[in-house]
């Protein structure tokens, strides 16, 4: 695909009017969920000795649903994340060629804000962060730019299945590629004092930030160690392809005339998917006692059928019952979707670390998942607020300025065009 590279063209983000609502729900509901998977670690749950998580009131209920997390919360909502990314580089693609502008010039400088806001999300607030990989990854997309609708398919589906190879080397071999990264890892943690003992209560037991950096500093080793042993950039760069099949071929814009086939979708996910997500959320919660090359079969099989099963029944609710006010409540958060994501970590800082309120270490996952549902919910609400007034999120403002070099009016009732700065 050509683009002219005409200099008084204008180049800009998608308007309120070119939005695709459906789109926006499923953002809206991956939040939802990646908070709900996020919670644990940020409330310091995950991180407790055995004991430790025992000796808590709730013990017996936490592991209920620490179970049903794996079974229909663990790795579906960063799939579908992952899936409406690439749907979004082939909306800037398409965007671009009908303004007559550089998209691939403009999707990189995207890409390269995005890292940005990434290193220093993942530097500053949380070590969990997805966006330094989403970034570095997504500039890997226009290579796949001329392929053709099969040949996506091909290379995304091999994509997803390759770590199974992966895995089953690592087992059998006994070959380690991130065992260099676990020693940087705890080369930082004896140099702040960070040890096994107090790995789980360092961060509630933090007077200032400063110590709140330290562990974060580890942490991010500890991020690369668990893309590295979770295959996730084979993962996440095939999900991205699949997105970019749907968006290129404009999957979301006939959901009517699509419906046989999300239906099928949908059906085939959660009859196949359920019953094997079932299986995996075992083998999680036992520690993978198959071994790590069949436990990496289970999440093929079960993860990421329940997860476009979710999609699909997500988008034929849209399709079907367009005038529920539901539908507002996850749309919304889903327009800010990176403003929500930074959110969330502020909101874990605040509530779980010793800088904040200090809650962390000491409620059980009961509460947490709670607590994640209460932030979303506090982010819906928040999400619908700012945008009754206003044309963007406060960071999605300052990535679309940044990414086209322009100022964009932010109120709905000021000046929507942009000027150049």
């Amino acid at each position: 695909m050509a683009f002219a590279s005409v200099e008084n063209r204008v180049a800009g983000p998608v308007g309120p009017s070119e939005r695709s609502v459906v789109l926006d729900v499923l953002r809206g509901l991956a939040l939802l969920g990646i908070a709900l998977a996020n919670f644990p670690e940020f409330s310091l749950y995950s991180f407790l000795p055995p004991e430790a998580a025992e000796a808590l009131p709730t013990a017996g209920f936490d592991r209920v649903v620490r179970y049903l997390q794996y079974l229909f919360v663990d790795g579906k909502f960063y799939t579908i994340f992952s899936l409406l990314f690439g749907v979004g580089f082939s909306i800037i693609l398409a965007n671009a060629a009908r303004r007559g502008v550089d998209g691939f010039r403009i999707f990189y400088r995207r890409m390269a804000v995005l890292l940005l806001i990434g290193l220093l999300h993942l530097m500053f607030l949380w070590s969990g962060d997805i966006l330094v990989l989403y970034a570095l990854l997504g500039m890997l997309l226009p290579l796949f730019r001329n392929v053709s609708n099969r040949g996506l398919l091909i290379w995304a589906f091999g994509l997803l299945s390759l770590p199974l190879a992966v895995d089953f080397f690592v087992e059998y071999s006994g070959f380690s590629p991130s065992a260099p990264f676990v020693e940087l890892q705890w080369r930082c943690c004896d140099r702040y004092g960070i040890t096994e003992s107090n790995f789980a209560f360092w961060l509630r037991d933090a007077t200032h930030y400063g110590q709140t950096f330290e562990f974060l500093i580890q942490g991010a080793w500890v991020r690369v160690q668990e893309f590295i042993d979770g295959n996730r950039y084979f993962r996440v760069m095939g999900l991205f392809l699949l997105g970019f099949y749907i968006g290129r071929n404009r999957l979301y814009a006939d959901l009517a005339g699509r419906r046989r086939e999300l239906e099928r979708l949908a059906r085939l996910g959660f009859v196949f998917g359920l019953p094997l997500s079932c299986l995996y959320a075992w083998s999680a919660l036992h520690g993978r006692p198959w071994g790590t090359g069949l436990h990496s079969v289970l999440y093929l099989v079960s993860v990421f059928p329940l997860g476009f099963a979710y999609v699909a029944g997500a988008s034929l609710c849209c399709m079907r019952h367009p005038q529920w006010k539901i539908f507002r409540s996850f749309a919304a958060p889903g327009r800010m979707a990176l403003t929500n994501y930074i959110g969330q970590s502020v909101f874990g800082m605040g509530l779980f670390y010793g800088i904040g309120l200090g809650f962390g270490a000491e409620v059980g996952l009961v509460w947490v998942v709670l607590i994640a549902a209460g932030v979303w919910i506090v982010q819906s609400l928040f999400s619908r607020l700012w945008l009754a007034c206003c044309r963007f999120g406060p960071l999605e403002w300052l990535w679309r300025m940044l990414t086209y070099g322009k100022v964009f009016g932010l109120l709905k009732n000021g000046a929507d065009g942009a000027t150049d700065r």
